[in-house]
This record gives structure tokens, sequence and C-alpha cells, in this order.
């Protein structure tokens, strides 16, 4: 049977108001920018110089291959965003993505838990900044000296608050601001990373044949190399996520559905190769791959050991950049979740949420709402060594189950039969089914894994306690449990898009006259005028 043909939009702004909304945002966004969001979130510097310390005291040199796994695995989300990036290419990425492809309340959850995610993230990339500054000056010790037993941890959580402090007034200032600082950031990271690669295999004092080694860092494991790697894997699958922030843009970018799908997939894939070399590089040329600094200071302390006092110190401070233009991408996220979700009335106080200013073109409480709570999480944990692996491992838990909600929904549009590709753009054609159903499988083993109380990642230090041990289950389970609570008692009858944010019809513009048209149609009647399930509309 020939698919239908599908329409063809006269301009951005067209295809926007027939999803259901008028353009608000400033749409000034091109195809470098659209990437450089993408990478900017995932920025291989900045979790690398995170958690190449934990990922190498767990399994040695042989966590490499598991960033070759968390590559091969997030990939799979990330093409089936590409191709529902070219259908609904809307703010707030996976919430609008499966508001169309499922039912409403896989959406609201898919939402909220990416929307924790990435206000959760801003706190963890923002301590990031703990493994470089200090390393670079002294100075940068705000409290204490490294020497005492919560120094690290609560000096980490005052330079975050610092960095996302800075960047809670950059997104005030509006995307242009924005996209000029981030695109600044994203250079700086891609020639440094370039650069310490570069000189890694120069420098290096063996060969690659080191990642096929444990080190004896798997020996303490119950479940020896294997759940050694299991443990490893964090690094990958904490880092290479987020490139649906290319996506997430699709109301500032100029031609996004030739654009978007191209910077998610650009994204990941130019990230993952970076990451790959960065690290097998690091792992070449360290001076001593048994020296016990690898396991504690990791990256950083290769970086200054082989580079030397100078070089080390310029390639710390460019890594500086890249953490905060992640801060800053993370949180940019964070607000265009909350403008989406707000827009539709699927939040309390959406009329102001979804506010946008006249001036900057950015939803300006979105921004100070997510800069303040990610700021909180930070307060909260500030003397808890164990601050940097708990709250990595619940991004990835929430950020996960946000993607597998939507690759499920997606999965499940193409097993009815209701799914239209467009040929004229990105399209998975045959692979479309398997694609999905392979990502919702690894969407469900990352979140086991990650959420599994290992008392090596959740509560490595003192105080020992099971409710820091089981902190990610019981966070995620009873914040999630809340929210579907809150949304299926009292939000959900509210849902429907504010009168403000929707687009005004256009009585020239005929009815859909095809399948595909309605597919894409926006739902934007009446909680009781719509059906439960969008599907239903086909």
């Amino acid at each position: 049977m020939a698919q239908p043909a599908l329409p063809d939009y006269r301009s951005d702004e067209e295809h926007l108001a027939r999803l259901g909304y008028r353009q608000e945002l400033g749409r000034t966004l091109g195809a470098f920018t659209t990437f450089a969001t993408g990478f900017a979130f995932i920025s291989i510097l900045t979790g690398a110089f995170q958690l190449f310390g934990f990922a190498f005291s767990s399994a040695g040199p042989s966590f490499w291959w598991t960033w070759l796994i968390a590559l091969g695995g997030q990939a799979l989300f990330a093409l089936c965003f590409a191709e529902l990036s070219v259908h609904y290419p809307l703010a707030g990425s996976v919430y609008n993505w499966a508001k169309r492809v499922g039912r409403p309340t896989t959406a609201w959850m898919a939402g909220f838990s990416l929307t924790l995610a990435l206000i959760v993230s801003t706190a963890a990339v923002g301590l990031a900044m703990q493994f470089v500054l200090p390393t670079i000056s002294d100075v940068f010790w705000l409290y204490g000296d490294g020497s005492g037993q919560y120094d690290a941890a609560t000096n980490g959580a005052i330079l975050g608050t610092v960095a996302i402090a800075l960047t809670t007034i950059v997104n005030l200032l509006g995307p242009k601001v924005v996209a000029v600082i981030n695109n600044i950031g994203v250079v700086v990271e891609l020639v440094a990373s370039a650069f310490l690669i570069i000189f890694f295999f120069v420098a290096a004092k063996r060969g690659p044949q080191i990642v096929l080694h444990t080190d004896g860092h798997a020996a303490g494991n119950s479940l020896g190399t294997p759940g050694a790697l299991m443990v490893a894997i964090l690094l990958g699958v904490y880092i290479l996520w987020g490139f649906d922030t290319a996506g997430s843009l699709g109301e500032e970018t100029i031609n996004p559905r030739k654009n978007s799908p191209r910077a998610i997939l650009r994204a990941i894939f130019a990230a993952g190769l970076t990451g790959a070399l960065l690290m097998i590089g690091a792992l070449m040329a360290a001076k001593n791959i048994h020296d016990p600094q690898l396991s504690v200071s990791g990256l950083p302390y290769i970086v200054d050991s082989v580079l030397g006092h100078t070089l080390g110190r310029i390639a710390l401070t460019a890594v500086t950049v890249a953490i905060f233009v992640c801060v800053l991408a993370n949180q940019t996220g964070a607000m265009r979740m909350l403008f989406a979700m707000s827009r539709d009335n699927a939040l309390p106080a959406s009329a102001a949420l979804a506010r946008v200013s006249r001036v900057t073109k950015a939803p300006v409480l979105a921004s100070i709402i997510t800069g303040v709570i990610a700021i909180v999480i930070l307060l909260v944990n500030i003397r808890q060594p164990q601050i940097f692996t708990v709250v990595t491992s619940t991004t990835v838990i929430l950020a996960v189950i946000a993607y597998t909600l939507v690759a499920g929904a997606f999965v499940g549009r193409r097993l009815r039969g209701q799914w239209t590709e467009d040929t004229r753009y990105f399209h998975l054609g045959r692979w479309g089914l398997p694609v999905g159903i392979a990502a919702v499988v690894w969407g469900v083993l990352v979140v086991v894994n990650t959420a599994w109380p290992r008392k090596a990642v959740y509560n490595p230090a003192p105080p020992f306690h099971w409710a820091i041990q089981w902190g990610a289950v019981l966070f995620v389970g009873i914040v999630l449990l809340l929210g579907l609570g809150y949304y299926r008692l009292v939000q959900r009858h509210k849902v429907g898009v504010l009168a403000q944010h929707a687009a005004v019809a256009d009585q020239s513009d005929p009815a859909p006259a095809n399948l595909a048209a309605v597919i894409d149609a926006p739902l934007t009647a009446s909680p009781s005028d719509r059906p439960a399930d969008p599907s239903a509309a086909v």
C-alpha cells in the first residue's frame, strides 16, 4: 500500500502552527549552533574529568570497552529521536515526542522524569568544577585545603553553586547570548580535545593493548571482571545522554526538520569518537598505570603529570570552559522542558512558567527555578563525600527512564501500523522497529544496572547507612510515584494548550486530507474533547 503524501509546509512557523503552537521563542539558531548545544550537553571533557577515576578504580584500563558499549546503546535512542525530531520539531523534546506517539500519562511522566534529570544533571555537572579548578590553583579551595574528610565535597558544592548562578544569569539574557557563549565553549572543547588526544598519543608509554587488562581492579568485585565493567559503564551512560537537547531547540532552529536530526546524530557520534580516543590516549600516556592517583584524581592527574605544569594548566582551563557551557546546556534543556510542559498547562503555575520575555525571548521564571533547585540539591548534600557518584547515578536513571518511555511509545506506534515516515528527511525505514525495540531493552538494562544499590557506587565512604546505599532507588521511586499521583489526581484534568500559546487558526488552511497530516495534527483540544490516547485520532 502506497503511503499518502505528506504536507509541504511553507515555513517553519507554519509547521509549528500545525502542531498547535504559535512562534514565541526566537528562531535564530543555525545548524552548527544546534549541533553545538547537543555536543556541549554531552561534553566529553566534563564527564571524563569527573568520572575517569571512578571507572578506572572499578575495572582498571579495561573500563574503556564500556565506553563503546554505552555509545552503541545510547545511539539507539539517538536514532529514534532523530526521526521523531523530523515530525515534531518542538521545545521539550521527549515530552512532546511522547505526547504525539503515546498516551498522555506516558508523555507527562517522560517530561517530568527528564526535567528532574536535567535539573539534577545541572547540579552534577557543576560539581565537576571541583575536579579541575583546585588542580589549576589552590586559590579555588574556597573551603578547606583538601586534607579534611569533607573538604572536597563541600568545596565542590560551593564551586558548583557559583557556576550555576552564572549560567542562570546567562540564560536570563536570552538565546542569542547563550548561543554565542555555547559556540565559543564548544570550539574551545573541540580544540582542547584534539590537542589532548594528539599529545597523549605522541607521549604514549605503552600500546593500546593496555585496555585488555584490569590491572587487578576487578579483584574486589563479587562478579569478577563482568561485575566490574557493569559498575564502570556508569561513565559512558552518564556522559552520552542529552543529545535530545539538539531536538529540544526545534522551535529556535532554522529548518529544524533538516537540521535537528543531523544535530542529534552528529552530537552523539562526534562525542563518542572523541571520548574513545581521549580515554585510550590517556591510558597509553599515563606515566605509571599502577599509580593509585589514577583511581583518585583520574584524568586531571594524567593531564598534569604528562603535559607538565604550564601546558597542563592551559588544558585544564579549557576543560573549565567546557564544564561551564555544559552546565549552561543542561540548564537550557531544563528550561525548555519546563516551558514546553507549562504551555500545555501540565505543571503548577504553568502560565507563569511558560511566560516568555518579549525582550530576551527566554522563559524567565523557568530559568530562575531550574537554577535555584539545582543549587538547593548541592547545598543539601554539601557534606556528603559520596555526592559525586550518587548525583550522577540518579541523573542517569531519571534520564534513561524518560528515554525508554519515548522509545516504547514509538515502538507501539510502529507496531500498530500508525507511523508514516517522511522520506524527504531522516527516517529509519525498515530498521525503525528493531532499533526501537533494542532501545527499549537497552534502557531497561541501564536503569536496573545503574539503580542497583552497590555500596561501591552509592556509599563508598562513611557515614555508612542503608538509606544512602538505597538512595537512588528511594529518591527516583518516591519522586516519580509522587509525580504520577499528582498528575493523575490533579493536573491531568487541566491539561490543554494555554490560549496565549496556541496557534491562531488559519481559515485558509484546509483540514488535513491524508493520514500523515492527521498523525501530525496538533493535540490542542480541551481535555474533555481529546481522546485519552492520541493514537485514537488515527
